[in-house]
């Protein structure tokens, strides 16, 4: 795995918990940001598993 899969998985993760937090708390703020940065985290991990089939 190299960084961007790592690191998009990692925000993709901290996301879908803030994310769930929000719902819980009825935060809609935090749902959104929670939302925002887990499709920020996948298109990271994406971009990633691009990378990484390319250079083999």
């Amino acid at each position: 795995m190299n960084r961007d899969q790592v690191k998009g998985r990692n925000k993709e993760a901290t996301g879908k918990l803030k994310e769930e937090i929000g719902k819980l708390t009825g935060r809609k703020e935090q749902e959104h940001d929670g939302g925002v940065e887990k499709i920020r985290g996948k298109i990271q991990g994406s971009f990633g598993d691009l990378k990484s089939k390319l250079s083999k």
